[in-house]
């Protein structure tokens, strides 16, 4: 049985992460020398391997219950709650109230949250894949994502709730939404987005925004993190400066080396060649995530593997977005390389799912279920 699983497991997916988790751990160790630094090296270390054993045991747990309406609405409906928590019992970190502190160890909802949306979202679409073009559906489909939603906003973590809403947005797009209906909702967007800019935004949330449309005004200010983000990617050029060479994050000029800005020390010490090699792998990943999805056994183990991908694609393309200065600096980690234990246990959760999935998957019949789904 347990030579089964294995071999259900996708090996190739796992090569393709190592080498970005070595990465980050060479570049965590490159500077070592400062304050808390080898501290952040030997966590991350003890996390990783943790979210592998997350990821083996999973994939050997039989993960069909969770087709259950109940069980799943019972999921959610117990996340929103912790996540409501979060304003009586929650901890302050960089301005939002978005950690539970264990004392030990300190624990973000919202990384859990992300994982049970896509399989709630995962789970609606499944069931009305044919009516899909009914414009109703995405309102109920987008309650779902709009209480967490506003949740995470409040805390305030705008970051996360940029995550929830692009989750939300991708699974609508591959439910098979008519172009019309996509429109209506951008529009939709448009309003939601001036109502939560004179309503809800917070002068410093603005303030990262307007520095997406211009980076340099405001260098000593809000925009001082992404200015020197950019400073170490470019001063990397096309080797990088070499291991442990990093002025950046060696002189504590870039903030957050080890977590937000991981992928800016990294660029620096390696170059655009090696900056070139982490994105490849990326591509790797999320090719690998999609094929696995093509394997599910209905359209609800496809849908998730396809909102697996747009979960790991959201957090690397705003992660590196926000490194390049081309996006807000809004707290993002980047997967498999960013400092920290909750959002590697959950991102190795959702694969350890996926590859559960596989196990039970109908390969002979993928043609047919794709052909299903696609409504052919």
């Amino acid at each position: 049985m347990i030579e089964k699983a294995l071999s259900r497991i996708d090996w190739l997916l796992v090569f393709f992460i190592l080498p970005i988790i070595v990465a980050g751990l060479v570049t965590m160790k490159s500077f070592a020398p400062l304050e808390d630094a080898g501290l952040f090296f030997n966590k991350q270390i003890i996390w990783i391997l943790v979210g592998f054993a997350v990821f083996f045991i999973f994939s050997f747990i039989d993960f069909r219950f969770l087709k259950r309406t109940d069980v799943l609405v019972t999921i959610f409906l117990v996340n929103c709650f912790i996540l409501f928590l979060l304003f009586i019992l929650g901890n302050v970190s960089h301005g939002a109230k978005s950690w539970l502190d264990f004392g030990f160890f300190s624990f973000q909802p919202v990384d859990m949250m992300k994982l049970v949306l896509v399989l709630i979202l995962a789970k609606y679409f499944s069931r009305r894949h044919v009516e899909i073009r009914d414009i109703k559906h995405i309102f109920v489909s987008g309650f779902y994502a709009f209480v967490p939603f506003i949740l995470v906003l409040f805390q305030p973590d705008f970051g996360s709730a940029m995550i929830i809403f692009f989750i939300w947005l991708g699974m609508v797009l591959v439910s098979g939404i008519s172009k019309k209906h996509l429109l209506l909702v951008f529009g939709a967007g448009v309003l939601i987005f001036a109502s939560f800019w004179f309503l809800i935004f917070a002068p410093y949330q603005k303030a990262r925004i307007l520095n997406f449309i211009s980076p340099l005004s405001d260098i000593h200010g809000s925009g001082y993190n992404a200015f020197q983000s950019t400073i170490a990617v470019g001063s990397g050029e096309i080797v990088g400066k070499g291991l442990g060479f990093g002025t950046q994050s060696r002189l504590k000029f870039l903030p957050q080396p080890q977590a937000d800005f991981i992928f800016a020390a990294y660029s620096e010490e390696w170059g655009f060649i090696g900056s070139i090699l982490v994105l490849f792998l990326y591509v790797a990943i999320i090719w690998r995530i999609l094929y696995s999805a093509t394997l599910g056994a209905h359209n609800f183990e496809i849908l998730f593997g396809m909102g697996i991908a747009i979960f790991f694609m959201s957090h690397i393309l705003i992660n590196i977005g926000m490194n390049l200065g081309l996006m807000p600096v809004t707290g993002i980690p980047l997967p498999f390389m960013s400092y920290g234990g909750s959002h590697l246990l959950f991102e190795f959760a959702g694969l350890g799912i996926l590859m559960s999935m596989r196990r039970y998957g109908r390969v002979a019949h993928r043609d047919k279920m794709q052909n299903e789904f696609l409504g052919a």
